[in-house]
């Protein structure tokens, strides 16, 4: 399998997607900005991750994408999948004729090698990666506050409570401006 650009890009922007889904459409030029990869480049991507029906898009003003299916339930291979990435690392694609039209004497061996590559990436939930992205969140100061704040309240001792954090959990500010997660 060779995984090239437009496989690990696809990846990533699904990633970059998933991550900010929750506060409304997700506009494109924004996982541009982010991810550094290229906005005409993403458009193609989006328009075959659409017609595979993995995001949906939202016309007009607060437009973009969001997921068009859970993320648990898609799979690294369905995102490479549907950007046409093929996974296959054969010298014949599969078709058993790498040597003058004959079988090579390694076919097996890439065969395989395939198979197995598909089954892992098969195995690798879109909620995965997210989670293990929440999980190297970290504040530039070094504490472990949450990237994103959701919404905000007050506690009845003066704790504010924050929302949810990227890796999942309620964080709470105390009176001392301290984030933690409770």
């Amino acid at each position: 399998m060779r995984l090239t650009t437009k496989g690990r890009f696809a990846v990533t922007a699904m990633v970059d997607l998933a991550m900010r889904q929750t506060r409304g459409p997700v506009t494109l030029a924004a996982i541009s900005g982010r991810q550094h990869i290229s906005l005409s480049y993403l458009e193609q991507l989006f328009g075959k991750l659409r017609r595979r029906k993995l995001v949906s898009s939202v016309r007009g003003p607060g437009g973009g994408y969001r997921l068009a299916l859970p993320m648990q339930s898609m799979s690294v291979a369905d995102i490479v999948i549907a950007v046409d990435e093929p996974l296959d690392s054969t010298q014949c694609g599969g078709k058993e004729n790498c040597k003058d039209e004959q079988r090579c004497m390694t076919h097996d061996l890439w065969a395989n090698l395939n198979k197995k590559m598909h089954e892992y990436l098969s195995s690798v939930s879109l909620a995965d990666l997210v989670a293990q992205q929440a999980g190297k969140a970290k504040d530039p100061t070094g504490d472990d506050q949450p990237e994103t704040v959701w919404a905000l309240a007050a506690g009845k001792d003066g704790t504010l409570y924050a929302g949810t954090g990227p890796d999942g959990k309620l964080w709470s500010i105390d009176k001392g401006g301290k984030a933690k997660a409770t």
